[in-house]
This record gives C-alpha cells, sequence and structure tokens, in this order.
C-alpha cells in the first residue's frame, strides 16, 4: 500500500470518528489543529485505523507520533515488512 492509500484511508476514519465529512488533514496534524481530536477520541483513532488498516499498535509507537504524518511512517513500515 503506498503512502497516498494509507493516507486517504487515515482521513476516512477522521472523518467517520469525529462526525465530519468535509474534514481535510495533513501530515503535520497534531491534536491541537483538529477539532474534537482529544485523549478518548485518540484511543478511538488508534483502534479504528488498526481494525481499517489491518495493522496493531504497541504503546511505544503510538506514544512516538509527534504528528499524523509519523502515524503514517509507523502504518508504512508494518504493511511493507
Amino acid at each position: 500500500m503506498i503512502r497516498k492509500e494509507i493516507f486517504n484511508s487515515i482521513e476516512k476514519v477522521f472523518r467517520e470518528v469525529l462526525e465530519e465529512e468535509d474534514l481535510l488533514i495533513k501530515e503535520s496534524f497534531t491534536a491541537y489543529d483538529v477539532d474534537g481530536w482529544d485523549s478518548l477520541t485518540h484511543i478511538i483513532l488508534v483502534v479504528e485505523i488498526e481494525k481499517a488498516l489491518n495493522v496493531k499498535f504497541l504503546s511505544s509507537e503510538i506514544i512516538s507520533w509527534e504528528n499524523i504524518g509519523k502515524m503514517i511512517d509507523s502504518i508504512e513500515e508494518k504493511l511493507n515488512k
């Protein structure tokens, strides 16, 4: 799966979880940049991304994410093993 496909899948999950169908994300975005992305929503996003992309994250991986781009880096690494 190429990075753009991963990004599109993540954006879809963000839209569904945050119930905002027109939401546009960027790789540089953090929770501070997205209305409604709080600590509880973060857990839901992670779980839904794991389901959507059939991956599992360690807590240490999740903690290391500085932004959406770093999240995609982790997914890309898992999918390309």
